[in-house]
């Protein structure tokens, strides 16, 4: 399997716009898989950036008893 990878603009609409340069390097038929990777939204970010810092807090003081837990 051959990659083809370039940038566009989403435009609102149901059809993605793919530059002419990279339209020519297309096959003219047969099967191809499209993945659309997008930039999140800045909540998104937030919420992550906190449940790292979180997991990277030392455990509490609580949880010290699962410390000495043999399965």
């Amino acid at each position: 399997m051959r990659a083809i990878e370039f940038e566009t603009n989403l435009q609102g609409c149901d059809a993605l716009p793919i530059p002419k340069d990279v339209a020519q390097r297309l096959p003219q038929s047969g099967k191809a898989r499209v993945i659309v990777l997008f930039e999140q939204d800045g909540d998104d970010d937030a919420w992550r950036k906190a449940a790292y810092e979180h997991l990277l807090r030392e455990d509490d003081p609580e949880d010290a008893v699962y410390d000495k837990y043999k399965p």
